[in-house]
């Protein structure tokens, strides 16, 4: 495929490959765009900002629900290319087409949501004559950088809310990934409604295009997913403009004696091992209370090894593999740290290539890097404790804070919990992976800025205007 930049597909010379990271089979490969292009693409956006802000409200949703009926039709087709480009199961990629659908028809909506309120400037002494109110307005050129594990909803969670509000946005997805965005932008740009430069996306390796995107002024957002160590390096650059980042977690889940274990374990095993564990939603530390642990952790053990690892592209399968082999090692280096540490392995523990068995330790020390960073693959810790207060203590007790989970029957343990669990989310008796795209979504410490979700990321992506009047 080739890449969307001011309105053409543009091919390069210096093209780099797409491979499936199962086989490494070819999928397809797309140009690798220069620091030229870039500067092509931000002046384009320059005047496709223009462009967007003065689309009619209708034309607009027009735009996103045309998209959306687009994907609709070719959604196995959609599907498969997430399939084989990424780490989903096919089964894992219908969903996440399914959802991307719905994000673009909630941003269509939410396009004509978009409004301000009067405000009684009488209420101060000496104002008695104003009159005024204030209105929403896009907030200019955006910059979006994606992730390989959603490639398509998440690029959608960017570029819907992004139109919706009027704006221009250049998008640079992940390079393992780049086909999923550009079939996204086809449909956008074969309504023929799409100014030119009003979406574009570039790829290619390197952040060399990346850093232009990140520092060039007339950039007004960066709104980038992925890995806390990038977050960190985008924000030394970024300078004076709005920022939003989700970078991920070490999501903790309370299961209480009282807990419904079948429920517990099917959403717990499912929260740990979708898309084997490369989630920022992953559950990665069970806390089991000490009265039910020894009934608990077996059923989850045994519900771990029946989960089936294979063939993407296989209708059987529950769990593909990870996007490369060194993010295998890697894996599987942080579980024999744990092991070596003297952490018990209860299953798992296998790499095969790109493959990584889904794994569950018990006996973890704390200091091991399972338990304190994101591990990112298809390992889940479990842990005791006797009380609420020591599970609020654990759970908390990393610089991460996305969302959190827990199964209880009572209603003051749930409310208490999710006063005191410090994340942008909380869970009641479903796992951490679990989310609509129309709620708030992002988390606090080492966990991000800013809040995803239709509705919010609109919120973000633009900006108060007052208007008054003296009368």
């Amino acid at each position: 495929m080739n890449m969307l930049l001011n309105g053409e597909w543009i091919d390069r010379p210096q093209r780099t490959e797409v491979r499936d990271p199962q086989d490494g089979s070819l999928v397809d490969t797309v140009p690798l765009a220069s620091r030229d292009d870039m500067a092509r693409a931000l002046a384009a956006a320059v005047e496709g900002f223009e462009r967007m802000r003065r689309m009619p409200t209708h034309q607009r949703m027009a735009l996103l629900h045309r998209a959306a009926d687009a994907i609709a039709s070719r959604h196995e087709e959609f599907a498969r290319t997430i399939a084989r480009e990424g780490i989903k199961t096919i089964r894992e990629a219908r969903k996440e087409v399914t959802r991307a659908i719905d994000t673009l028809r909630l941003s269509a909506e939410e396009a004509r949501r978009i409004s301000g309120e009067t405000i009684p400037f009488d209420q101060r002494p000496g104002s008695e004559n104003r009159f005024g109110f204030y209105v929403r307005e896009p907030i200019g050129i955006i910059g979006a950088i994606t992730p390989f594990n959603d490639p398509l909803n998440l690029v959608a969670h960017k570029v819907g809310p992004a139109l919706a509000a009027g704006n221009a946005i250049i998008v640079k997805p992940h390079s393992a990934t780049p086909l999923s965005a550009l079939k996204l932008a086809e449909v956008l740009d074969d309504t023929d409604l799409l100014p030119p430069g009003g979406l574009q996306v570039l790829t290619g390796r390197g952040s060399e295009i990346g850093d232009m995107l990140v520092t060039d002024p007339r950039v007004r957002m960066i709104s980038f997913t992925g890995g806390r160590e990038t977050g960190e390096a985008i924000m030394r650059k970024v300078g004076l403009k709005k920022v939003a980042m989700e970078l991920g977690s070490n999501a903790p889940v309370i299961v209480m004696p009282d807990a419904d274990l079948d429920l517990a374990v099917a959403a717990n095993v499912s929260g740990a091992f979708w898309a084997a564990g490369q989630n920022c939603l992953h559950v990665q530390r069970l806390l089991v209370h000490d009265a039910i642990y020894d009934r608990f952790v077996p059923r989850f053990v045994a519900a771990a090894k029946a989960y089936r690892v294979g063939d993407k592209l296989d209708e059987r399968t529950d769990m593909g593999c990870l996007i490369n082999e060194a993010e295998a090692k890697r894996v599987e280096a942080w579980v024999d740290e744990a092991v070596a540490a003297g952490a018990r392995l209860l299953c798992g523990g296998q790499r095969t290539g790109t493959f990584y068995a889904p794994t569950v330790l018990a006996d973890v020390p704390p200091f091991c890097r399972v338990m304190r960073e994101e591990i990112y693959g298809p390992v889940t810790v479990v842990q005791r404790f006797r009380t609420l207060d020591e599970a609020l203590r654990l759970a908390n007790g990393v610089d991460y804070g996305l969302q959190a989970g827990i199964f209880t029957r009572d209603l003051a343990t749930a409310l208490r919990a999710a006063a005191e669990l410090h994340v942008g989310g909380v869970m009641v008796n479903e796992s951490t992976d679990y989310r609509i795209d129309a709620m708030p979504f992002g988390g606090v410490k080492g966990s991000g800025l800013g809040r995803e979700g239709v509705r919010f990321a609109v919120q973000e992506m633009t900006e108060p205007k007052v208007v008054c009047f003296n009368l």
